[in-house]
């Protein structure tokens, strides 16, 4: 049974968390950022408030949970597939989540996004049109050659971007409302 006070300090978490989700969201869908005033800011109030309700714990919980927030984009960030502001605002996820808690809104995200970029795709059908055979024809020079030669085409055109943010917003209160209705499914 959570008490009461437990109750109340969750709720302020979730509902800090949500505002940062909802701003970095909306950023996101007008901008194609997510400005770094929205996410380190929700990274230090996160280590700020586990740190005052539960001590150096809280804090080492919260510091974890960045790390691994930001951790998991850290490759995709990388290699070019998505913006720094979304691996900084999965690590302000993983802040107010914990480590545990930020793997599983980004498996909720990651579904969330795939759904998202599909959808992106069919959508914009006609901009997408030659993108795929084009990709598996370069694929299958790679494997022949074992050298990659970049499609001329993909600096010119306008495609639509993913605005992961969404996702990330979606999935992580996705995660936060299963856990609410009391399925765990990350041990």
């Amino acid at each position: 049974m959570i008490s009461a006070h437990a109750f109340k300090i969750e709720s302020i978490l979730y509902i800090v968390l949500s505002v940062i989700l909802l701003f970095s969201a909306t950023t996101d869908l007008r901008s194609h950022r997510i400005p770094n005033y929205l996410t380190f800011p929700g990274m230090i109030a996160a280590l700020t408030l586990y740190s005052f309700t539960n001590g150096f714990d809280g804090f080492l919980f919260s510091l974890k949970g960045i790390a691994v927030g930001i951790g998991v984009l850290l490759i995709p960030y990388l290699l070019g597939g998505m913006g720094a502001g979304d691996a900084k605002l999965m690590g302000a996820v993983g802040g107010y989540l914990g480590a545990k808690g930020v793997l599983g809104a980004f498996l909720l995200t990651a579904i969330i996004g795939g759904i998202y970029a599909l959808l992106i795709i069919f959508f914009f059908k006609s901009q997408f049109k030659d993108y795929f055979k084009n990709f598996w024809q370069r694929c299958l020079i790679f494997l022949s050659t074992r050298e990659y030669i970049p499609d001329p085409d993909d600096g010119r055109l306008k495609r639509p971007r993913l605005c992961y943010g969404l996702a990330i917003a979606l999935g992580t209160g996705s995660y936060i409302l299963v856990n609410f209705m009391g399925y765990h499914f990350i041990p």
